[in-house]
This record gives structure tokens, C-alpha cells and sequence, in this order.
């Protein structure tokens, strides 16, 4: 009976410490490698919608001190083993509020950005645009923050149809991807001509009339350039997706968006 008792008690040590260490060995993973980033705001729309949950490829572009955890990479700037493309969709630290934010990498070290009327402009060239009909969905709160949709057929009423005109911007080197329009003559939408610095990226999110991005600068408080340290990692996969305010509201997954890969 002792034996028993023993091998019994031996079995569940075993099984503590196989949990154990299967969780130090996902902690590491997810350190290393990966890091978890829900989507709070609209400003990527529709290539990501709030409450859509993805994993950073923090290996993407290399270490830096901000995807490198505690002090493992004696590092005081960025090694990049890969830069940045245009067209990447990017999770970054913010220069000056040390929060993270996503967006999508536009301009790189050495370019001139500039929008004109609404369309962008890199290296003194437009960006070629085509129409690509309406981006539609319902006029309510959205995820846990309860934000309101901006549309252009404002004002509508609460479960109304939110209507915002649709594109495809097709960048140097040919990666295309959607963008979306709210108003023209935004504040946003005619800007000086930025000449993007050594070491440095510039971003804008798809939902151009509603993102706070590096046509703000960060002299005034907005974004600005963002440096190559401050990045953490590429965003390549969407893993699931919510449009509730609430995870445990199953109701409202979007299972179309489980998995989806981001353009």
C-alpha cells in the first residue's frame, strides 16, 4: 500500500512540475519571440478592427531595448537582422507616452512623405489609388472603450448603417492594401513635406481620417518619426476576433477573422 501511496504521489509531483515548466517554457516563448496586442482603436480599419487579437513577431526586424525583455540584450540601440519594408503593419512603442501603438510603416529612412488633398505622396510621386467600394458596418459603441464610428453619411442614428468610401493604395514595390476615407479636407489631409531621418520610420494607420500617426508631429505632441529602437515587432497573423465589449460575449466573434492574414 505504501508503494502505491507513493508512486501516487510521486505521479502528481510529476505532473506539477511537467505544468511547471511547460508554463516557464511558454513564458519564455512569448517573451522572446512573441507578444500578445489586442486592438484598442479604429485607426487601422478595415485591415484591423477593434477587438481583433493577433501575436507580434517580436523577431521580425531583430532586438532592440523595447522588444528585448529586461536586460538579456546588453543592447542601447537596435540591431536590425531585417529592416522594416513598407507596407508592414508594425507595433511600436511611442517615443514620448510609452504606450504601444500599430500602424503601418509608409515611409523609410531617406523618403519625403507628403499628402496632398487627401492622397499620399512619397519621393514627389502620388501613390496610385483605385476605388474599391464602401467599407459598411453599424453605427454603435465598439470594444470595451465603447468608441463611436465616424462615417461619411453622417449623422446616423444608433444601429444605422456607418458608411466610410474604400480604396486600395498600392506602394512602391507593389504591396497593396486598403485604406479608407471620412471627410475630405481633413486636418491631416494636406501636410508640409516630411524628409524621413537616418534610423527612423514613418507610419500612418488605413483609416486615414482617423489616425493619430506620424503626420502629427511630435513637436505638437503627436507622433512623429519613430525611431528604429522604439519598434517591437510585425504584425503577420490575426488570431481571433471580437466586436464586443466583452470576451465572454461568444456572440460576437467573428470566426471570418480567425486566423486571417494581414495585408
Amino acid at each position: 500500500m505504501a508503494s502505491k501511496a507513493g508512486a501516487r504521489k510521486e505521479g502528481i509531483w510529476e505532473t506539477v512540475r511537467t505544468i511547471f515548466w511547460a508554463l516557464v517554457i511558454a513564458g519564455i516563448f512569448r517573451t522572446l519571440f512573441f507578444q500578445p496586442f489586442w486592438i484598442p482603436s479604429g485607426s487601422m480599419k478595415d485591415t484591423l478592427l477593434i477587438g481583433d487579437f493577433l501575436f507580434v513577431n517580436k523577431m521580425a526586424y531583430g532586438y532592440s531595448a523595447h522588444s528585448c525583455p529586461f536586460s538579456m540584450c546588453p543592447i542601447t540601440g537596435r540591431i536590425l537582422e531585417r529592416a522594416p519594408e513598407r507596407g508592414d503593419v508594425a507595433v511600436f512603442r511611442h517615443p514620448t507616452r510609452n504606450v504601444d501603438f500599430i500602424k503601418r510603416v509608409i515611409g523609410l529612412p531617406g523618403d519625403t512623405v507628403q499628402m496632398r488633398g487627401g492622397r499620399l505622396w512619397l519621393n514627389g510621386e502620388p501613390v496610385p489609388t483605385t476605388p474599391a467600394g464602401q467599407f459598411v458596418e453599424i453605427k454603435e459603441q465598439q470594444g470595451p472603450q465603447g468608441l463611436i464610428p465616424r462615417c461619411v453619411n453622417d449623422p446616423v442614428g444608433a444601429g444605422g448603417q456607418c458608411v466610410k468610401e474604400r480604396f486600395i493604395e498600392t506602394l512602391p514595390g507593389g504591396r497593396s492594401h486598403s485604406i479608407l476615407n471620412i471627410t475630405d479636407g481633413w486636418v491631416a489631409d494636406d501636410t508640409p513635406t516630411f524628409t524621413v531621418p537616418e534610423g527612423h520610420y514613418f507610419f500612418m494607420g488605413d483609416n486615414r481620417d482617423n489616425s493619430e500617426d506620424s503626420r502629427f508631429p511630435a513637436e505638437i505632441g503627436g507622433l512623429g518619426f519613430v525611431p528604429a529602437e522604439f519598434l517591437i515587432g510585425r504584425a503577420d497573423r490575426i488570431m481571433f476576433s471580437s466586436a464586443g465589449r466583452s470576451l465572454l460575449f461568444f456572440w460576437t466573434w467573428r470566426s471570418d477573422r480567425f486566423f486571417k492574414a494581414i495585408e
